[in-house]
């Protein structure tokens, strides 16, 4: 017999956790993690682009239901914070924080030993408009999300405290494959 498919969408600014958690979920449910940051910059490499906002929303509803989406609500000072530490290894979208994840030698990658970069739009001086830019564009999304039902927000300013409550969420809609302390 065919399981159903949990399509979630983890919506929230830069810096906001996103990739921890969709690991997380990946790790504790067994699903598949899809990263539009990481899907965004292979893009603007090629040229392509990959819009995050209302028309991307609702090109995916032209592609499946969405059964579950997750706001992440991360203060300003805590989201400049991490994007001005955070640095990231390009081929793979590895990404560290010099605060509470990072290399084991610093500006080289745990794994392949290559060099890890800061994006031009983490650096501080970047981070704000950045964050204007953000909220703006993901406000009408959020508010279609809403409007339909399938929209939970959590707010926090620790992956690790707001990890629980997105673990309780999945486990209502699937069964997991381990426990939540395991990541």
């Amino acid at each position: 017999m065919a399981s159903k498919l949990l399509r979630a969408v983890i919506l929230g600014p830069p810096g906001s956790g996103k990739g921890t958690v969709c690991e997380r979920i990946a790790q504790n449910f067994g699903l598949q993690h899809l990263s539009s940051g990481h899907l965004l910059r292979e893009n603007l490499k090629t040229g392509t682009g990959f819009p995050r906002t209302l028309v991307q929303a609702e090109a995916l509803d032209g592609i499946c239901d969405v059964d579950l989406v997750i706001s992440l609500n991360i203060p300003f000072e805590t989201l400049k914070d991490r994007l001005s530490r955070r640095w990231i290894h390009p081929s793979s979208g590895r990404v560290y924080n010099l605060d509470f994840n990072p290399p084991q030698v610093q500006g080289i990658d745990d794994i392949t030993g290559e060099p890890l970069v800061q994006q031009e739009d983490d650096k501080p001086e970047a981070v704000a408009a950045r964050l204007r830019r953000y909220k703006d564009a993901a406000k009408p999304v959020i508010e279609l999300y809403k409007s339909r039902g399938v929209l939970h927000q959590f707010s926090g300013t620790e992956t690790n405290r707001i990890w629980p409550y997105v673990y309780t969420l999945f486990s209502n809609k699937i069964t997991p494959i381990q426990s939540k302390e395991a990541y």
